[in-house]
Protein backbone atom coordinates (compact mmCIF):
# COMPACT_ATOMS: atom_id res chain seq x y z
CA UNK A 1 0.00 0.00 0.00
CA UNK A 2 1.35 3.70 -0.69
CA UNK A 3 1.74 5.48 2.25
CA UNK A 4 -0.45 8.63 2.18
CA UNK A 5 2.15 11.82 2.79
CA UNK A 6 1.64 15.41 3.43
CA UNK A 7 1.77 17.88 0.21
CA UNK A 8 5.07 19.19 1.45
CA UNK A 9 6.41 15.52 2.22
CA UNK A 10 5.31 14.81 -1.65
CA UNK A 11 7.29 17.40 -3.09
CA UNK A 12 11.37 16.88 -1.27
CA UNK A 13 13.47 14.46 -2.02
CA UNK A 14 13.93 13.20 1.44
CA UNK A 15 16.84 15.52 2.10
CA UNK A 16 15.02 18.26 4.08
CA UNK A 17 14.28 17.21 8.00
CA UNK A 18 10.32 17.02 8.51
CA UNK A 19 10.48 16.18 12.10
CA UNK A 20 7.31 17.62 13.45
CA UNK A 21 6.43 19.02 10.00
CA UNK A 22 5.22 16.38 7.46
CA UNK A 23 6.70 13.87 9.40
CA UNK A 24 7.52 12.04 13.11
CA UNK A 25 9.60 9.76 14.75
CA UNK A 26 10.82 9.43 18.51
CA UNK A 27 13.39 11.83 19.28
CA UNK A 28 13.01 13.87 22.38
CA UNK A 29 12.29 12.60 25.85
CA UNK A 30 8.97 13.77 25.44
CA UNK A 31 8.73 11.76 22.37
CA UNK A 32 9.23 8.84 23.98
CA UNK A 33 7.17 9.35 26.96
CA UNK A 34 4.48 9.83 24.34
CA UNK A 35 5.30 6.35 23.06
CA UNK A 36 5.39 4.93 26.56
CA UNK A 37 2.01 6.52 27.82
CA UNK A 38 0.17 5.05 24.43
CA UNK A 39 1.88 1.61 24.49
CA UNK A 40 1.14 1.69 28.29
CA UNK A 41 -2.84 2.69 27.80
CA UNK A 42 -2.96 0.46 24.86
CA UNK A 43 -1.63 -2.70 27.01
CA UNK A 44 -3.57 -2.07 30.20
CA UNK A 45 -6.53 -2.22 28.14
CA UNK A 46 -5.46 -5.59 26.74
CA UNK A 47 -5.12 -6.57 30.34
CA UNK A 48 -8.39 -5.43 31.74
CA UNK A 49 -10.19 -7.19 28.83
CA UNK A 50 -8.15 -10.70 30.00
CA UNK A 51 -8.98 -10.26 33.53
CA UNK A 52 -12.03 -9.31 32.89
CA UNK A 53 -12.79 -12.38 31.01
CA UNK A 54 -10.72 -14.64 33.61
CA UNK A 55 -13.11 -13.32 36.23
CA UNK A 56 -16.28 -14.49 34.51
CA UNK A 57 -14.80 -17.99 34.06
CA UNK A 58 -13.66 -18.32 37.87
CA UNK A 59 -17.36 -17.53 38.60
CA UNK A 60 -19.10 -20.10 36.07
CA UNK A 61 -16.38 -22.80 38.28
CA UNK A 62 -17.21 -21.98 41.17
CA UNK A 63 -20.97 -21.30 40.95
CA UNK A 64 -21.98 -22.97 38.73
CA UNK A 65 -20.52 -26.12 39.67
CA UNK A 66 -18.25 -26.51 36.68
CA UNK A 67 -14.92 -26.62 39.03
CA UNK A 68 -16.56 -29.27 40.61
CA UNK A 69 -17.50 -31.18 37.71
CA UNK A 70 -14.60 -31.41 35.91
CA UNK A 71 -12.79 -33.17 38.84
CA UNK A 72 -14.52 -35.63 37.78
CA UNK A 73 -12.86 -38.18 35.29
CA UNK A 74 -15.87 -39.11 33.44
CA UNK A 75 -17.22 -35.57 32.72
CA UNK A 76 -13.65 -34.89 31.49
CA UNK A 77 -14.10 -37.94 29.24
CA UNK A 78 -17.15 -36.97 27.89
CA UNK A 79 -15.66 -33.44 27.46
CA UNK A 80 -12.52 -35.09 25.51
CA UNK A 81 -14.92 -36.84 22.90
CA UNK A 82 -17.15 -33.94 22.96
CA UNK A 83 -14.39 -31.77 21.31
CA UNK A 84 -12.74 -34.39 19.37
CA UNK A 85 -14.85 -33.91 15.67
CA UNK A 86 -13.90 -29.87 16.56
CA UNK A 87 -10.16 -30.48 17.58
CA UNK A 88 -9.52 -32.61 14.29
CA UNK A 89 -11.60 -30.19 12.12
CA UNK A 90 -8.85 -27.44 13.85
CA UNK A 91 -5.94 -29.59 12.98
CA UNK A 92 -6.90 -29.67 9.70
CA UNK A 93 -6.74 -26.41 9.50
CA UNK A 94 -3.61 -25.78 10.42
CA UNK A 95 -2.21 -28.50 7.93
CA UNK A 96 -3.63 -26.62 5.55
CA UNK A 97 -1.67 -23.37 6.23
CA UNK A 98 1.32 -23.63 3.57
CA UNK A 99 3.45 -21.30 5.29
CA UNK A 100 4.94 -21.79 8.44
CA UNK A 101 4.36 -23.78 10.74
CA UNK A 102 2.35 -21.73 13.75
CA UNK A 103 4.16 -21.54 17.08
CA UNK A 104 2.62 -23.87 19.95
CA UNK A 105 2.37 -20.50 22.44
CA UNK A 106 0.63 -18.48 20.22
CA UNK A 107 -1.71 -21.51 19.38
CA UNK A 108 -2.09 -21.97 23.23
CA UNK A 109 -2.52 -18.85 23.51
CA UNK A 110 -5.57 -18.43 21.37
CA UNK A 111 -7.07 -21.17 22.34
CA UNK A 112 -7.00 -20.20 26.62
CA UNK A 113 -8.33 -16.82 25.35
CA UNK A 114 -11.24 -18.70 22.71
CA UNK A 115 -11.85 -20.47 26.55
CA UNK A 116 -11.51 -16.87 28.34
CA UNK A 117 -14.02 -14.70 26.02
CA UNK A 118 -16.32 -17.06 25.83
CA UNK A 119 -17.83 -15.98 29.26
CA UNK A 120 -18.57 -12.77 27.81
CA UNK A 121 -20.78 -14.09 25.65
CA UNK A 122 -22.51 -15.99 27.67
CA UNK A 123 -22.96 -12.76 29.84
CA UNK A 124 -24.50 -11.08 27.39
CA UNK A 125 -26.17 -13.88 25.66
CA UNK A 126 -27.93 -14.57 29.03
CA UNK A 127 -28.91 -10.52 29.43
CA UNK A 128 -30.72 -10.34 25.90
CA UNK A 129 -32.33 -13.95 25.81
CA UNK A 130 -35.58 -12.68 28.59
CA UNK A 131 -35.82 -9.86 26.13
CA UNK A 132 -36.42 -11.47 23.05
CA UNK A 133 -37.74 -14.06 24.48
CA UNK A 134 -41.12 -11.93 25.35
CA UNK A 135 -40.93 -11.07 21.42
CA UNK A 136 -43.38 -14.56 19.97
CA UNK A 137 -42.86 -16.51 17.29
CA UNK A 138 -39.93 -14.68 15.82
CA UNK A 139 -37.88 -13.71 19.00
CA UNK A 140 -35.93 -16.31 19.00
CA UNK A 141 -34.83 -15.81 15.38
CA UNK A 142 -33.58 -12.37 16.20
CA UNK A 143 -31.75 -13.42 19.43
CA UNK A 144 -30.04 -15.67 17.03
CA UNK A 145 -29.41 -13.04 14.62
CA UNK A 146 -28.50 -10.06 16.87
CA UNK A 147 -27.25 -11.13 19.65
CA UNK A 148 -25.67 -14.87 19.43
CA UNK A 149 -24.25 -15.06 16.25
CA UNK A 150 -22.53 -10.93 16.44
CA UNK A 151 -21.51 -11.84 19.89
CA UNK A 152 -19.99 -15.27 19.61
CA UNK A 153 -17.94 -14.73 16.86
CA UNK A 154 -16.76 -10.89 18.13
CA UNK A 155 -15.40 -12.42 20.79
CA UNK A 156 -14.16 -15.31 19.31
CA UNK A 157 -11.96 -12.97 16.55
CA UNK A 158 -10.97 -10.79 19.40
CA UNK A 159 -8.93 -13.72 20.87
CA UNK A 160 -6.94 -13.49 17.95
CA UNK A 161 -6.78 -9.61 17.76
CA UNK A 162 -5.96 -9.26 20.63
CA UNK A 163 -2.42 -11.97 20.93
CA UNK A 164 -1.18 -13.85 17.41
CA UNK A 165 -2.56 -11.00 15.58
CA UNK A 166 -0.09 -8.26 16.73
CA UNK A 167 2.92 -11.23 16.52
CA UNK A 168 4.97 -11.22 13.81
CA UNK A 169 4.96 -14.38 13.17
CA UNK A 170 1.20 -13.83 11.57
CA UNK A 171 2.75 -13.35 8.62
CA UNK A 172 0.33 -15.06 6.09
CA UNK A 173 -3.51 -14.02 5.78
CA UNK A 174 -4.22 -18.23 6.06
CA UNK A 175 -2.47 -18.06 9.15
CA UNK A 176 -5.70 -15.75 10.06
CA UNK A 177 -7.71 -18.77 9.53
CA UNK A 178 -5.73 -21.08 11.71
CA UNK A 179 -5.58 -19.34 14.72
CA UNK A 180 -9.68 -18.81 14.04
CA UNK A 181 -10.16 -22.25 13.86
CA UNK A 182 -8.25 -22.39 17.28
CA UNK A 183 -10.10 -19.93 19.11
CA UNK A 184 -13.42 -21.21 18.00
CA UNK A 185 -12.01 -24.89 19.37
CA UNK A 186 -11.17 -22.61 22.71
CA UNK A 187 -14.93 -21.61 22.62
CA UNK A 188 -16.42 -24.79 21.94
CA UNK A 189 -14.49 -26.89 24.77
CA UNK A 190 -15.51 -24.63 27.68
CA UNK A 191 -19.37 -24.27 25.98
CA UNK A 192 -19.09 -27.85 26.02
CA UNK A 193 -18.01 -28.50 29.41
CA UNK A 194 -20.60 -26.46 30.61
CA UNK A 195 -23.18 -27.95 28.66
CA UNK A 196 -22.16 -31.22 29.96
CA UNK A 197 -21.57 -30.21 33.81
CA UNK A 198 -25.14 -28.76 33.77
CA UNK A 199 -26.98 -32.21 32.26
CA UNK A 200 -24.84 -33.94 34.73
CA UNK A 201 -25.35 -32.20 37.52
CA UNK A 202 -29.13 -32.24 36.74
CA UNK A 203 -31.05 -33.59 39.79
CA UNK A 204 -33.32 -35.86 38.07
CA UNK A 205 -31.06 -37.76 35.86
CA UNK A 206 -29.21 -39.75 39.13
CA UNK A 207 -26.86 -41.40 36.57
CA UNK A 208 -23.82 -39.82 35.45
CA UNK A 209 -23.27 -41.83 32.36
CA UNK A 210 -26.73 -41.73 30.50
CA UNK A 211 -26.55 -37.77 31.57
CA UNK A 212 -23.09 -37.82 29.75
CA UNK A 213 -23.68 -39.83 26.88
CA UNK A 214 -27.19 -38.42 26.06
CA UNK A 215 -25.30 -34.99 26.07
CA UNK A 216 -22.26 -35.44 24.73
CA UNK A 217 -22.77 -36.43 21.19
CA UNK A 218 -24.94 -33.55 20.24
CA UNK A 219 -22.26 -31.18 21.63
CA UNK A 220 -20.11 -32.93 19.55
CA UNK A 221 -22.16 -32.51 16.62
CA UNK A 222 -21.77 -28.15 17.58
CA UNK A 223 -18.24 -27.67 18.13
CA UNK A 224 -16.97 -28.20 14.16
CA UNK A 225 -19.52 -25.17 13.47
CA UNK A 226 -17.30 -22.68 15.95
CA UNK A 227 -14.37 -24.03 14.29
CA UNK A 228 -15.77 -22.85 10.58
CA UNK A 229 -17.19 -19.81 11.30
CA UNK A 230 -14.19 -18.37 13.69
CA UNK A 231 -11.53 -19.73 10.77
CA UNK A 232 -13.90 -17.75 8.06
CA UNK A 233 -13.88 -14.66 10.39
CA UNK A 234 -10.20 -15.16 11.09
CA UNK A 235 -9.36 -15.78 7.30
CA UNK A 236 -10.77 -12.35 6.46
CA UNK A 237 -9.19 -10.80 9.66
CA UNK A 238 -6.15 -12.11 8.20
CA UNK A 239 -6.87 -10.53 4.72
CA UNK A 240 -6.84 -7.37 6.60
CA UNK A 241 -3.64 -7.39 8.54
CA UNK A 242 -2.63 -7.31 4.44
CA UNK A 243 -4.57 -4.82 3.28
CA UNK A 244 -4.33 -2.12 5.96
CA UNK A 245 -6.44 0.54 4.03
CA UNK A 246 -9.28 -1.63 3.59
CA UNK A 247 -8.59 -3.37 6.99
CA UNK A 248 -12.23 -2.66 8.53
CA UNK A 249 -14.20 -3.22 5.80
CA UNK A 250 -12.30 -6.71 5.15
CA UNK A 251 -13.00 -7.59 9.12
CA UNK A 252 -16.56 -6.76 8.82
CA UNK A 253 -17.14 -8.71 5.68
CA UNK A 254 -15.43 -11.59 7.40
CA UNK A 255 -17.26 -11.11 10.46
CA UNK A 256 -20.78 -10.67 8.76
CA UNK A 257 -19.75 -13.99 7.15
CA UNK A 258 -19.75 -16.08 10.15
CA UNK A 259 -22.36 -14.03 12.30
CA UNK A 260 -24.70 -15.33 9.21
CA UNK A 261 -24.00 -18.80 9.19
CA UNK A 262 -23.89 -18.97 12.74
CA UNK A 263 -27.12 -17.68 13.47
CA UNK A 264 -28.69 -19.59 10.44
CA UNK A 265 -27.66 -22.86 11.92
CA UNK A 266 -29.03 -22.08 15.35
CA UNK A 267 -32.37 -21.15 13.60
CA UNK A 268 -32.84 -24.07 11.60
CA UNK A 269 -31.35 -26.73 14.05
CA UNK A 270 -34.77 -25.93 15.79
CA UNK A 271 -36.93 -26.57 12.72
CA UNK A 272 -35.00 -28.88 9.89
CA UNK A 273 -35.06 -31.93 12.63
CA UNK A 274 -38.30 -31.55 13.14
CA UNK A 275 -39.69 -31.59 9.56
CA UNK A 276 -37.36 -34.34 8.90
CA UNK A 277 -39.31 -36.33 11.52
CA UNK A 278 -42.45 -34.97 10.28
CA UNK A 279 -42.25 -35.86 6.66
CA UNK A 280 -39.92 -39.14 7.68
CA UNK A 281 -41.94 -40.96 9.55
CA UNK A 282 -39.81 -43.69 12.27
CA UNK A 283 -36.51 -41.59 11.94
CA UNK A 284 -35.27 -40.63 15.25
CA UNK A 285 -34.87 -37.56 15.81
CA UNK A 286 -31.05 -37.56 16.86
CA UNK A 287 -30.73 -39.22 13.80
CA UNK A 288 -32.49 -36.56 12.22
CA UNK A 289 -30.55 -33.88 13.91
CA UNK A 290 -27.32 -35.46 12.84
CA UNK A 291 -28.52 -35.32 9.15
CA UNK A 292 -28.57 -31.91 9.22
CA UNK A 293 -25.85 -30.79 11.11
CA UNK A 294 -24.07 -32.68 8.80
CA UNK A 295 -24.96 -31.65 5.48
CA UNK A 296 -24.74 -27.68 6.84
CA UNK A 297 -21.26 -28.20 8.09
CA UNK A 298 -20.22 -30.00 4.84
CA UNK A 299 -21.37 -27.20 3.00
CA UNK A 300 -19.63 -24.79 4.55
CA UNK A 301 -16.83 -26.37 5.45
CA UNK A 302 -16.60 -26.99 1.90
CA UNK A 303 -16.74 -23.06 1.31
CA UNK A 304 -13.99 -22.83 4.11
CA UNK A 305 -11.77 -25.46 2.83
CA UNK A 306 -12.40 -23.67 -1.03
CA UNK A 307 -10.74 -20.32 0.63
CA UNK A 308 -7.74 -22.25 1.69
CA UNK A 309 -6.89 -24.10 -1.21
CA UNK A 310 -6.97 -21.29 -3.36
CA UNK A 311 -4.41 -19.79 -1.21
CA UNK A 312 -2.58 -22.90 -1.29
CA UNK A 313 -2.70 -22.63 -4.95
CA UNK A 314 -1.54 -19.20 -5.23
CA UNK A 315 1.16 -19.53 -2.81
CA UNK A 316 2.76 -22.50 -4.43
CA UNK A 317 2.35 -20.69 -7.89
CA UNK A 318 4.26 -17.97 -6.92
CA UNK A 319 6.69 -20.11 -4.66
CA UNK A 320 7.51 -23.00 -7.84
CA UNK A 321 10.63 -23.82 -7.58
Amino acid sequence: MATEQDPVQEKTDGSMDLYDIATWETRSHLDGLSVFIYNAVHMTARVIVILLALVILLAQLALGGLGATLADTPIVIFILFSIAPALLLAAYVRYADVTTAEPLSLLVGTFALGVLFAGFAGVLNSLFQPIFGAIPVIGTVFFFYLVVGPVEETVKLLAVRLYPYRNTRFDAVIDGAVYGAVAGLGFATIENAIYIAGQVNDPTIANVFVAGGGITPLRALAGPGHVIYSAIAGYYLGLAKFNPDRAGPIVVKGLLIAVLVHATYNTLSAIVPGLITLFIPGIPSILAFLGFVLVYDTIFGLYLYRKLARYRAAYRSVNAG
